[in-house]
């Protein structure tokens, strides 16, 4: 019911198939080209854990660019974001690398991605400024070209493939596109997986993907087939607000504001995470915090810059929502620092640092 639901893209058919038609109804739901499907989503792991056992797998560079679904019947071609929206129009990059793959009927997923002369990935907030565009196209292109790589193949010439195992789905992709696979290497040795991880970081990608050579492309799944092994920097950050929780985390203080040490003794506010808070820690958080209460606006409870928090992050942005100019991407909880003080927390300029970091090479 759920894959039926994934391909059909909204509950209600399936569930009047369910009703009317039982089994069988369910099980007619098939992929249609020009209409996207929820994409396969991955779990984050780590690379010793997935390795251990010595199962041979699938690993991919994992590119931090943005998720795209390509569609193809004959000389049209759609392309899909991770949230099924149309931006076919804003990529004619990925439209032409489509048109070149001999095939005339194809669902392919894979990434864009905006790479630097010597092949260098930008950051990810540099590759989305060209999605949504609708306007001076060609300019976009020249002054930021895309490239797409592609990772599974989901139907090809009036084949389903989803039902395919993995293996199978790569081994057709590489016939009829090789040049725009990522790099993949297929081990079930851990050391080789280390080598092949820290090229990846050495290109400067984000990671790996780490996937069963096995498993069905399961559309809008989050499970065990596909993992992914991302680098994280940690900030040792200092809590300055909290808002109240809503649904499951109402009555405890949750988002934090975060801030790094200023040059002037205050702190510098960089953004804001709910993310990696346990129940047990929420409530030990709510009742520090209220100790350290100075004021409050709306459901923001404000507090004595004194806890410090360490903050995994993947990336440090540009942002113009925030004092300093920068925020920070997927920000969560790893621990409180009870043995640190304030004063002992990450400065604005280590936090400038790392984001400088990401432009070390040349444009």
């Amino acid at each position: 019911v759920r894959r039926a639901t994934m391909l059909a893209g909204s509950p209600v058919p399936v569930a009047v198939a369910a009703l009317t038609e039982g089994a069988a109804g369910i099980a007619a739901f098939h992929l249609t080209l020009m209409q996207p499907v929820q994409p396969m989503l991955a779990q984050p792991g780590e690379l010793q854990d997935l390795m251990s056992d010595g199962q041979v797998r699938l690993l991919d560079y994992k590119l931090d660019g943005a998720r795209v679904q390509i569609h193809r019947l004959m000389d049209e071609v759609r392309i899909y974001t991770r949230q099924l929206h149309d931006v076919t129009k804003s990529l004619p990059e990925v439209v032409e690398a489509t048109l070149a793959i001999p095939a005339e009927q194809l669902i392919l997923d894979g990434e864009a991605i905006a790479l630097r002369s010597d092949g260098s990935p930008h950051p990810f907030q540099t590759t989305m400024r060209r999605f949504g565009r609708r306007s001076n196209i060609d300019e976009q292109r020249e002054a930021l070209p895309l490239s797409v790589f592609l990772f599974d193949c989901l139907h090809v010439d009036g084949i389903d493939l989803i039902d395919q195992p993995l293996r199978e789905r790569i081994e057709i992709l590489d016939r009829i596109a090789p040049s725009l696979s990522p790099p993949r290497l297929e081990t079930g040795d851990l050391e080789a997986a280390k080598r092949f991880l820290a090229s990846a970081f050495e290109a400067g990608h984000e990671g790996l993907m780490v996937k069963d050579p096995q498993s069905r492309y399961a559309a809008g799944s989050r499970g065990a087939d596909w993992i992914k092994i991302k680098q994280v920097h940690t900030l040792d950050l200092v809590v300055l607000a909290a808002e109240w929780g809503s649904g499951r985390r109402q009555g405890w203080l949750s988002n934090l504001h975060l801030g790094a040490r200023s040059g002037d003794g205050g702190f510098v506010m960089l953004g804001k995470t709910f993310k990696g808070l346990t129940d047990e820690l929420l409530q030990w958080q709510t009742d520090q915090l209220l100790g350290r209460e100075t004021h409050r606006e709306s459901h923001t409870v404000f507090v004595k810059p004194e806890l410090v928090v360490e903050i995994a992050v993947n990336e440090v942005q540009r942002s113009p929502q925030y004092p300093a100019g920068m925020a920070l991407r997927f920000a969560r909880v790893k621990a409180y620092r009870e043995d640190k003080a304030a004063r002992e927390a990450d400065s604005i300029d280590r936090v400038r640092e790392l984001f400088q970091a990401q432009f070390t090479k040349s444009e």
